[in-house]
């Protein structure tokens, strides 16, 4: 059984199609494709059918990761599928928790920076957006600081399932 993750941010141009790259590369370098599905969206549709950000994909390039993409609008329905909503800030955590149609669902909702044991009080992920590309390249270190402890909570979880 697959085990589903979808990163959310604003407008699903910026931080959560960064995670996802990040993150579906991890899955792949662990030897979890086809254990793990991983996608993205935002709480807001501004964006829906645009590409990434040019200067989120240039810096997914620039380190390596793919940055083929295309944004969407979360829809509450996809509680039922999903195992893990990453939100990448907080703000994004409270409209995802007031979407979520169960309590079991809210339980799903998690804040990318929690699995990273380094981030200390401040789990937010700065939207870059207005900001020049230092502000893209932060969301980088902090995407890939939090990935190797979300990679290890999910695999435990996959493999769990499978028991």
């Amino acid at each position: 059984m697959v085990y589903r993750v979808c990163f959310v941010c604003t407008g699903n141009i910026c931080r959560s199609p960064m995670a996802e790259s990040v993150f579906r590369a991890r899955v792949a370098e662990a030897g979890l494709d086809g254990v793990v599905e991983v996608d993205s969206a935002g709480t807001d549709g501004w964006h829906e059918g645009d590409g990434a950000d040019p200067r989120t994909v240039a810096v997914l390039e620039e380190n390596g990761y793919a940055a083929d993409h295309t944004a969407r609008r979360f829809d509450p329905s996809w509680f039922a599928r999903l195992d893990l909503v990453i939100a990448l800030d907080t703000g994004h955590l409270r409209t995802l928790r007031r979407l979520a149609p169960t309590p079991r669902d809210v339980g799903k909702v998690r804040l990318l920076r929690s699995y990273d044991p380094g981030a200390g009080d401040d789990l937010d992920v700065p939207d870059p957006y207005y900001r020049k590309a230092d502000g893209f390249y932060a969301c980088l270190e902090m995407v890939e600081a939090a990935s190797a402890g979300l990679l290890s909570s999910v695999r435990e979880q996959a493999e769990g399932r499978a028991a």
